[in-house]
């Protein structure tokens, strides 16, 4: 038997949140901090109970909350797992997050879980795979989720489509939304030669329920430069201005800020959201 909520559902409001790391929950919990949401990794906080839990309850009763899970494996062609999926419906039920969210990737086979998110070719065999997927994640979990478009470095050669195609085509056949994760597009279409600005264009702007923003760091490989998503660092200049114009082409959305490696003092990653509120300011209501 699941626990009865402890929370009522409370929707993530239309401003700019950050992921809650280990490093600022004492922060939260000693002062009141300015922002409006507060977003976890789902698998940080799959166990019965302790005070990583009770943490949690106490910074939920002042925030509203996003879960972003990592593990569901939504590419993976052996279909995503019912005991992972019945642990994230308890803790679901538990907090009542406003959005829930996953991505467009497979870590894992054979009940062998690797560390990374991991590509799929982008065609319709594997779209018959994540469509299937996501349907048995919603029903399982009961809510809508939210699928993100991953970092990319490479092209398979059996791509038939690419993110915002196969993207759309999942959201009209599932009816679940996209989290559309600007830092990834922008690193994505860079390694690729691909020009993010016309691939933002075509992605289904009613489709899409929330914005993600990180930083990169670049990496030189031979002679070529490789963007690598390892939200390590301030947001880049270019990925703020693609934001903008997701804003202009798309409307605003809830919007996170990552920081996951050298975190930094809170203060900075609060500034990083500032910058994100005063864009979603300058453009105004949906």
């Amino acid at each position: 038997m699941r626990p009865a909520p402890s929370h009522r559902p409370e929707a993530v409001p239309l401003a700019a949140g950050i992921g809650l790391r280990h490093a600022h929950v004492l922060d939260f919990l000693t002062a009141p901090q300015e922002v409006s949401w507060l977003e976890v990794h789902s698998e940080n906080y799959l166990c019965a109970g302790g005070p990583r839990l009770a943490q949690l309850e106490r910074i939920r009763a002042d925030y509203p909350l996003s879960c972003h899970s990592v593990a569901l494996s939504l590419g993976a062609a052996e279909g995503v797992s019912a005991d992972h999926l019945a642990r994230l419906r308890i803790l679901y039920d538990r907090f009542q997050p406003g959005l829930i969210s996953d991505h467009l990737a497979w870590c894992g086979v054979d009940g062998m879980h690797a560390p990374d998110l991991l590509p799929l070719p982008l065609n319709g065999e594997s779209l018959e795979v994540v469509a299937r997927n996501v349907e048995r994640a919603q029903e399982g979990l009961g809510r809508r989720l939210l699928v993100e478009n991953p970092s990319l470095y490479l092209r398979f050669q059996a791509d038939e489509m690419d993110e915002a195609d196969f993207l759309a085509a999942l959201a009209a056949r599932t009816g679940c939304g996209l989290l559309l994760d600007i830092n990834n597009l922008y690193v994505s279409c860079q390694n690729r030669g691909l020009d993010a600005a016309s691939l933002l264009a075509r992605f289904p702007a009613a489709a899409v329920g929330q914005y993600h923003l990180a930083g990169h760091a670049r990496m030189m490989i031979d002679d070529a430069v490789l963007l690598v998503d390892d939200h390590g660092s301030p947001v880049s200049d270019p990925v703020w201005v693609l934001y903008a114009q997701a804003l202009r082409l798309i409307g605003p959305r809830p919007t996170l800020v990552e920081w996951d490696t050298d975190v930094p003092p809170l203060p900075v990653l609060l500034g990083e959201a500032a910058q994100a509120q005063a864009l979603l300011r300058e453009a105004g209501p949906c």
